[in-house]
């Protein structure tokens, strides 16, 4: 098992509905998430930069990789692209980000 973090960055006056959405995330998406070996996963927001913190732990053979191309995936990246900076493809940008300490 290995954790994965990354940023991501919200657009002015999203907060709220980027909120809502994930209250009500999808079961389906939900379920690839699951599929592809993600557990434990968090987002975390800094309200003064709109910054998002994600945390998430990935299962040994893990297959995030392949998330991009699964329909689900591509559909919620649709839904998001208004509330958060995205990449052409509408994937959000990602800043991946490297652990420096650790605590068991």
């Amino acid at each position: 098992m290995q954790s994965n973090a990354f940023k991501m960055k919200l657009k002015p006056g999203t907060v709220a509905e980027y909120k809502k959405r994930h209250d009500e995330i999808w079961p389906e998406l939900q379920a690839a998430l699951r599929a592809a070996g993600i557990s434990d996963y968090a987002i975390f927001l800094d309200e003064e930069t709109l910054t998002l913190f994600a945390c998430q732990k990935l299962s040994d053979g893990n297959t995030a990789g392949e998330l991009p191309k699964h329909p689900i995936v591509r559909k919620w990246w649709d839904s998001m692209a208004p509330l958060m900076e995205t990449n052409p493809d509408k994937s959000p940008v990602v800043w991946p980000l490297r652990e420096v300490f650790y605590l068991e």
